[in-house]
């Protein structure tokens, strides 16, 4: 195991750190404002700065080098401290065209999707000129168990009828959303795991109705949201549907790794980031005649919160790793791990950076609050911890039994 970078991962890593202090760090307060008095409008600056991005090649950095033409050629291990400087400020992802959910379903596209899907939907989303929406979960089943999905997808003719209410479609409130990849149920006597399938649904198909948007914690997360979304009677054609019917698990399987990767790398760059505020926050407030900094409380909370946070980046870094050197299958029990620790891990270290911010870390002049959001939501989003926890104990027990 050797965690050193490689050069072009160095070099990346330097050309990201300076086009975030030039082009995003500047923009933060101005780009939260908009959001806030906007709803479900783009930041008016977004297409210039994407624009800026893939001038400087840092574009769709997280596709590996597995995908071949359409990848710049980096492993899981080499994208991920990218991901976690762009985690610094959470919308910055998407400068760079390496937001959830589009990154995983591109992933999805370009190695399970035909030739014709991959015309139509992954060139423009590699291009960043559509945004696309993943709709999974369900209101009316604990969809923790994704076998209990009950959207049906039933064929008529040279169509797929599809009937179902999903939520927490992240991304289908954005006004660039064109498509979603869905999955449903195609064949409810199959075999419990070849009951499911994925397809995709052009966001204006007939029948498609989003009901609303839903808040996370007050927020709605603008511009790309989270919907919940009926679909009544939406005919698409046997064409859209993904690898083949029944194939729906073992895309999501191949799916999920390197996704959760970036998920926990951005939470670890929002945790570093939140402890480098309260530093700076500490030394700089005096309280009861001494600096902050100077309280024994204070020096502990900094320094487990330090300890955690390299704890969580070489578990990633471990498991990024491992999906590079032996697959996804291989690496799942790591993945579980960081999937466990990364999100808590998060709130933990912003919780004491907010505490130590007093007043300040619970307003929206830190961005603080939002980090708190997001690594509390990813402890239920992409499986929540008791699954991973349930699936990772029981593989330990036997591994040992």
């Amino acid at each position: 195991m050797n965690f050193e970078y490689s050069d072009q991962s160095k070099k990346l890593q330097d050309q990201l750190r300076q086009f975030m202090e030039q082009h995003i760090y500047p923009l933060e307060k101005e780009y939260k404002t908009f959001t806030r008095n906007n709803p479900w409008k783009i930041f008016p600056e977004m297409e210039r700065l994407k624009t800026l991005a893939k001038q400087a090649g840092l574009w769709n950095l997280f596709l590996p080098k597995e995908y071949g033409a359409v990848s710049p050629g980096l492993t899981n291990l080499e994208y991920a401290p990218l991901a976690e400087i762009m985690g610094r400020v959470l919308w910055s992802s998407e400068v760079f065209n390496c937001s959830a959910p589009d990154t995983g379903n591109m992933e999805v596209l370009a190695k399970y999707g035909n030739l014709s899907q991959q015309e139509q939907w992954l060139q423009p989303l590699l291009a960043g000129e559509i945004r696309s929406a993943f709709l999974m979960t369900e209101p009316d089943v604990a969809s923790s168990d994704a076998t209990n999905i009950a959207t049906s997808i039933v064929q008529e003719g040279d169509e797929y009828v599809i009937n179902g209410r999903k939520w927490w479609s992240t991304g289908a409130m954005n006004p660039n959303c064109k498509v979603y990849v869905l999955m449903g149920k195609t064949d409810a006597t199959a075999a419990r795991h070849i009951q499911q399938s994925m397809i995709l649904v052009p966001a204006d198909t007939p029948g498609v109705k989003i009901v609303r948007a839903l808040e996370v914690f007050g927020t709605h997360d603008s511009p790309h949201g989270h919907a919940e979304i009926l679909l009544e009677n939406v005919r698409v054609p046997i064409e859209n549907i993904i690898l083949g019917a029944g194939r729906g698990f073992e895309i999501a399987q191949g799916r999920l790794g390197p996704g959760r990767i970036h998920h926990c790398m951005r939470l670890i760059g929002a945790a570093q980031r939140a402890l480098e505020l309260m530093c700076k926050r500490v030394a700089a407030r005096e309280a009861f005649g001494r600096k902050i900094k100077d309280f024994s409380s204070i020096r502990q909370d900094i320094a487990r919160s330090r300890c955690e946070v390299e704890q969580a980046r070489l578990l990633t870094l471990s498991a990024a790793d491992k999906i590079d050197r032996f697959g996804i299958k291989e690496a799942k029990g790591l993945i579980s791990m960081i999937k466990i620790v990364c999100p808590q891990m998060t709130c933990d270290v912003v919780d004491r950076a907010i505490q130590a911010h007093g007043g300040l870390g619970v307003s929206e002049d830190t961005p603080l609050s939002e980090y708190w959001i997001y690594g509390r939501s990813v402890r239920i989003a992409d499986g929540p911890d008791e699954v991973h926890m349930y699936q990772l104990g029981r593989n330990t027990i036997k591994e040992w039994m």
